[in-house]
């Protein structure tokens, strides 16, 4: 049985170098839970592109590798710097219906337990409701991946 949230709020779609040098992928970002504090974070599944574990690629940049709250720290950090200061290819939804399909739940240790305002973080697949949000969101990639 999949396990499963879903909200309707604004969502951040972007594109992420998740496994050096030339493999992309599209990521997105949202929250839920009361005043945000559960953040989903997910890729956005493109056939061509292999699934990413975004666990592993937090563990892949974190200096505590065997420390899963700073690998969870690590893709807080990702996912909220590009929804504040967002980078060319980003895409920002002020109100869009998402799910998330989730294989991993972290909490962050840093300031007591909670990062950006989040207490706890679900990575796995992202998916937007609206199926031609989804293709606009599938074509994020970045032009140099699909070759």
């Amino acid at each position: 049985m999949a396990r499963e949230i879903s909200g309707t709020g604004r969502v951040t779609v972007f594109p992420l170098l998740h496994l050096w040098p030339d493999i992309y992928g599209v990521a997105a970002y949202a929250t839920t839970g009361r005043f945000g504090v559960t953040a989903a974070v997910g890729y956005i599944p493109i056939p061509e592109v292999p699934d990413m574990s975004l666990l592993d690629v937090g563990a892949r940049h974190s200096s505590a590798s065997a420390d899963r709250a700073a690998h969870a720290e690590w893709v807080l950090c990702t996912a909220w710097s590009a929804r504040t200061v967002a980078k060319p290819g980003s895409w920002d939804l002020p109100s869009a219906e998402w799910s998330l399909e989730w294989d991993a739940r972290a909490e962050p240790k840093g300031n007591g337990g909670n990062m950006y305002g989040h207490g706890e973080l679900y990575v796995g697949r992202f998916a937007l409701t609206d199926e031609v949000l989804m293709k606009q969101a599938r074509e994020l990639l970045p032009q140099l991946a699909r070759r």
